[in-house]
């Protein structure tokens, strides 16, 4: 942020008193109602893990629902970008777990 920016930015107001900047609503990615479960090893020295995508899920719910695939699964994993990464090659354990969830799920890569 430039000197400049920081002087447009209205701090305090004798009309309403101190200002509280507005947050952005969460831009969750929208997706095709599919989702995708891929294995990827690139930028991770050939350790595989398993990558579940278009969920259309807020931050906060996808890291539920990830924490709920980890336990299934027993291993570790993240949450990045509105992905979900499960240690390992898990794709046919999150596949049936997520289309019992309801999900429709579509296996994407080799």
């Amino acid at each position: 942020m430039s000197f400049r920016d920081q002087l447009s930015q209205l701090v305090y107001s004798t009309d309403s008193g101190k200002i509280t900047p507005e947050e952005a609503p969460e831009a969750i990615p929208s997706g095709d109602g599919i989702v995708r479960i891929r294995r990827e090893t690139k930028g991770r020295r050939g350790k595989g893990v398993t990558v579940i995508e278009g969920l259309g899920l807020p931050q906060q719910e996808l890291k539920v629902l990830a924490t709920a695939l980890k336990k299934r699964c027993g291993v570790g994993g993240s949450t990045k970008d509105y992905t979900i990464e499960i240690q390992g090659d898990q794709r046919d354990t999150c596949a049936a777990w997520l289309e019992q969830k309801g999900y429709k799920v579509r296996l994407s890569g080799g």
